[in-house]
């Protein structure tokens, strides 16, 4: 299945900004998360087609995928 994974701020480093990828299903945030070698405690937000959603949460076929750093500062 296709999903698209859209990476802001520091993930982008190394990354890519968006790209279509492909995964057997089932796949979950997490999984991808893991793939893309960020680690799970430095994720501060995540988006599936616009909505928020939680690192267990299984994707669908064309889904979108937006993955946030947590933002520091003071």
């Amino acid at each position: 299945m296709q999903v698209t994974v859209r990476l802001f701020a520091g993930f982008r480093i190394g990354r890519f900004k968006e790209e279509t990828r492909q995964y057997d299903a089932p796949v979950t945030v997490k999984q991808i998360v893991t793939e893309l070698g960020i680690p799970e405690a430095e994720v501060g937000i995540i988006f599936i087609n616009g909505r928020n959603a939680s690192i267990d949460q299984a994707l669908a076929e064309g889904d979108a995928l937006s993955l946030f750093p947590l933002v520091g500062g003071g």
